[in-house]
C-alpha cells in the first residue's frame, strides 16, 4: 500500500509517544550505547565449517542480546501505542484497507493434487497468487484488530491462522523435492514462502496475545518451533539438504534469514536459542553481502536486488531495534561496501526508467511492490530517496508507524535528470554508456562470469536504448516454468544472447569462463569499452576474442559492436541481433529494427569475407519480457582465420 504524502503531519503527536512506548524501538538517529558489536572482529571468530557461531562469538553476543523476546510493535494491550498511530492519516488509511477485505476466505490450504502439479510443471500462477493473498489479508487483519481493537477482525484471524497451520507444507510446492518429501511429511524446511508463513503467525501470536485462545496460542508456538527455528538451528549447525540457501550470495539467502530470525527472536522461549539465530544470520550475511561487488553491482539485477537487500535492511533493523543499536548491520564489516549496494539502483538505471535486463533482471523500474530498500538506502547510505513509499509487508509498515521522518516521501527530485555520463562497475565488468541526444540513444554491456546469481552464459551481452524502447541486445530471462532454469534453455543458454557462436560451440558455464575489460575511455562525445571474452569459450583453436564498443554520442548518435577474432585454423564465425522488434532485412548487409515508436538501423561490416543473415524466432514459449523474440544470426559465409565483425547501430528518422 501507499503511505500517505501527509503521514509527516503526525509526526509531532508520534514523537510524544515515543517516550511511552513499552516496546525496544530505536530511532535512526539515536546514539548506541558504547559496547557495539564490532561485528569484522565477531566475523574473524567464525567457523569455516558452518554459520552455528562458535563458543567466542556465542560469548560475544551473550551480553548484547536481551533476555526477553522481540517485539515488532508493543502488544495490542499498549493503547497509548496503537491510538496515536491510529489518529494518523497512515492508520486509518490501513484500517480502511483492511476493512475492505474482511470478507474475504483464505486460499490456503491448496489441495495435495494442486501441489503436486505445481512442483512437477513449476507452475506457480496455480498457487503463489493464493498464498500471498492469504498472507496480506491476514496481516491487515492482525494490524487492523491493533488498531482498532474491537474484535472485529479476530474470527478471520482464527479462521486464517488455523488454515496456515493445517497446510502440511509452506514451501512453495516447486521448491520441494520431486517426490515431494516436505508436503508427505519425510523432512521439513524453510524457502521463501515458509518464512512468510511463520513470519505473520509470529507476528499475529506476539502482538494479539491473549486475544487469542490460548490453544490457538500453543498451537502456533509449536508449529513456529519446529516448521522454522529447529529446523533452521540444525541447518545452520550441520548442513544438510533442507536449507543450502545459509550460506548462499543470492536473495534467498536475506529473504529467508530475515524471516527466520524474526520468527525465532519472536518466538523461542530459549535465550541462547537466540543468541545463536542472532550470530548464525550474521554469519550468513557475510556470504549474501558477498554476493555483491565492492562497486555494489548486482548481477541478479535490480528487481531481485530490491527483494534480496529490502530483506537484508529489515534484517538490519529489527537487530539494531532488537539490541538498542549494539549490532548494526547497516555498516557491517564492509560500511563503503554496503553504501556501493545501496545506491545501486541509481547507478544502473539506463535511461528513462530503463534499465539492462541481465540474467533474470527486470528491464524497468518499477512503480509497484515494495520500495522498501530505496527507503532505508536513502536514510542510510545517503541513496536518491524516493517519491511514493510502497509497503508489502506489515513489519515494513510498522518500522514506518515508528519512524515517520524516515518514511516521508520525497517529492522535490526529477527522477533521471541527475543520470552520469556513463556508469562503471569495474569490479564486475558492467558499463552504461549514456546518450544525451534529445532522443537518447544509450547502451549497457557487461563481461561478467558465468556462474553469476540466476546465471546466463551471457559474457560480452548488451542492450540497446533509444528513447524507452530496448531495442536490440539481451532478451531477459525465461518465465519460471519448468526447464526454464536449465543451462539448455535457449533463453538461458549463450544462444539467446548477442555474442558470438563459433564453430557451433556457445559459451561455457562456471566462474573461470568468463570477460575482462581490458580498456575503457569516456568523453562528451564518445564512450569506448574493450574487452576480452576469449575466456568464456572452451576452445583451444581460438587463440585472440575481444568485443569493442563504441558509442557516438554526437548528432543522432551511432553505437558500434565489433568482434574481433584469431584462431590457429579457419573457424565459423557467427554473431547475432537480438531482438523483440519487428524486423526487415534491407539488403545483404543492412537491418531494419521496428519497434514501437523507434527505427534502428543496422549496418553489417566484416574484415574479410561475406556475411549471411540468418533469422529465426527464439523457441521459448514464455519469456518475462514478453513473445515474439527473434535471433537474427549474423554469419561469415565461410569459414576464416581471422577477421572482425562490427553491428553498428544508427537511430533512423523518416
Amino acid at each position: 500500500m501507499n503511505i500517505s504524502n501527509n503521514l509527516k503531519s503526525s509526526v509531532s503527536l508520534f514523537v510524544i509517544t515515543l517516550f511511552v512506548m513499552s516496546t525496544v524501538v530505536v530511532s535512526c538517529n539515536s546514539k548506541p550505547e558504547s559496547n557495539n558489536l564490532d561485528i569484522s572482529e565477531f566475523l574473524k571468530h567464525g567457523r569455516t565449517d558452518t554459520i552455528y557461531p562458535s563458543a567466542k562469538q556465542m560469548e560475544m553476543l551473550k551480553a548484547i542480546i536481551p533476555e526477553t523476546t522481540y517485539k515488532a510493535a508493543p502488544s495490542i494491550s499498549d493503547r497509548t501505542y496503537w491510538d496515536a498511530i491510529a489518529n494518523t492519516k497512515s492508520g486509518q488509511e490501513y484500517l480502511k484497507d483492511a476493512e475492505a477485505l474482511i470478507d474475504k476466505q483464505p486460499e490456503v490450504p491448496i489441495s495435495d493434487s494442486i501441489y503436486r502439479l505445481a512442483n512437477k510443471d513449476g507452475n506457480r500462477k496455480i498457487y503463489k497468487p493464493r498464498y500471498y493473498r492469504t498472507m496480506e489479508h491476514l496481516e491487515h487483519y492482525i494490524l487492523a484488530e491493533c488498531l482498532e481493537n474491537k474484535g472485529r477482525f479476530i474470527p478471520q484471524i482464527n479462521t486464517y491462522m488455523q488454515a496456515i497451520m493445517d497446510m502440511k507444507s509452506w514451501l512453495h510446492p516447486n521448491h520441494d523435492d520431486k517426490d515431494n518429501g516436505v508436503l508427505e511429511g519425510r523432512r521439513v524446511s524453510i524457502d521463501l514462502g515458509a518464512r512468510k508463513f511463520g513470519m505473520v503467525l509470529a507476528l499475529g501470536e506476539s502482538l494479539l496475545g491473549d486475544s487469542l485462545s490460548e490453544t490457538m496460542r500453543t498451537d502456533i508456538q509449536e508449529q513456529l518451533q519446529w516448521r522454522i527455528t529447529d529446523n533452521y538451528i540444525k541447518s545452520c549447525e550441520i548442513a544438510d539438504e533442507n536449507n543450502r540457501w545459509i550460506d548462499g550470495t543470492s536473495n534467498w539467502n536475506s529473504v529467508c534469514t530475515s524471516g527466520t530470525l524474526f520468527v525465532t527472536l519472536t518466538n523461542s522461549r530459549s535465550h541462547e536459542e537466540r543468541i545463536s539465530a542472532v550470530g548464525s544470520a550474521i554469519n550468513s550475511m557475510k556470504h549474501y553481502v558477498s554476493g555483491f561487488g565492492e562497486d555494489g553491482y548486482c548481477s541478479e539485477g535490480l528487481g531481485y536486488w530490491g527483494y534480496g537487500f529490502n530483506h537484508y535492511l529489515y534484517l538490519a533493523q529489527m537487530v539494531y531495534d532488537y539490541t538498542g543499536g549494539k549490532i548494526d548491520l547497516f555498516k557491517g564489516e564492509n560500511p563503503q561496501k554496503l553504501k556501493n549496494v545501496g545506491n545501486f539502483p541509481e547507478q544502473f538505471e539506463i535511461q528513462n526508467g530503463t534499465c539492462a535486463p541481465f540474467a533474470d533482471g527486470v528491464s524497468h523500474t518499477s512503480s509497484k511492490g515494495s520500495n522498501f530498500a530505496e527507503v532505508l538506502s536513502a536514510a542510510y547510505y545517503g541513496a536518491k530517496k524516493p517519491s511514493e513509499i510502497r509497503f508489502e509487508e506489515a513489519v515494513e509498515q510498522i518500522i514506518a508507524w515508528d519512524h515517520p521522518e524516515m518514511f516521508t516521501p520525497n517529492t522535490t527530485q526529477n527522477s533521471s535528470s541527475a543520470l552520469a555520463d556513463h556508469t562503471y562497475f569495474d569490479d564486475f565488468g558492467m558499463v552504461i554508456s549514456r546518450g544525451k541526444q534529445e532522443v537518447p540513444f544509450s547502451i549497457a554491456v557487461k563481461a561478467g562470469h558465468n556462474a553469476e546469481n540466476h546465471n546466463h552464459s551471457d559474457v560480452g551481452t548488451y542492450i540497446i536504448v533509444l528513447n524507452d524502447e530496448l531495442i536490440s541486445g539481451d532478451i531477459g530471462a525465461p518465465s519460471y516454468m519448468a526447464g526454464s532454469f536449465s543451462p539448455d534453455n535457449k533463453a538461458r543458454s549463450s544462444w539467446g544472447h548477442p555474442v558470438p557462436k563459433i564453430n557451433n560451440t556457445l559459451q561455457s558455464n562456471g566462474k573461470s569462463f568468463k570477460g575482462i575489460i581490458t580498456d575503457t575511455s569516456f568523453s562528451s562525445e564518445e564512450d569506448k569499452v574493450v574487452m576480452d571474452i576469449k575466456p568464456a569459450y572452451n576452445l583451444t583453436v581460438l587463440d585472440v576474442l575481444t568485443r569493442t564498443i563504441t558509442n557516438i554520442k554526437t548528432g543522432n548518435g551511432s553505437i558500434s559492436i565489433t568482434d574481433h577474432f584469431e584462431a590457429s585454423e579457419n573457424i565459423d564465425f557467427g554473431s547475432a541481433i537480438m531482438t523483440f522488434a519487428n524486423y526487415e532485412i534491407l539488403d545483404a548487409n543492412t537491418v531494419m529494427l521496428i519497434g514501437k515508436t523507434e527505427k534502428v538501423k543496422v549496418e553489417i561490416s566484416s574484415s574479410v569475407g561475406q556475411v549471411e543473415i540468418h533469422p529465426e524466432p527464439v523457441p521459448v514459449e514464455h519469456l518475462r519480457e514478453g513473445k515474439g523474440a527473434k535471433r537474427i544470426g549474423i554469419e561469415f559465409k565461410n569459414s576464416v582465420k581471422s577477421g572482425d565483425l562490427t553491428l553498428k547501430y544508427t537511430p533512423f528518422y523518416n
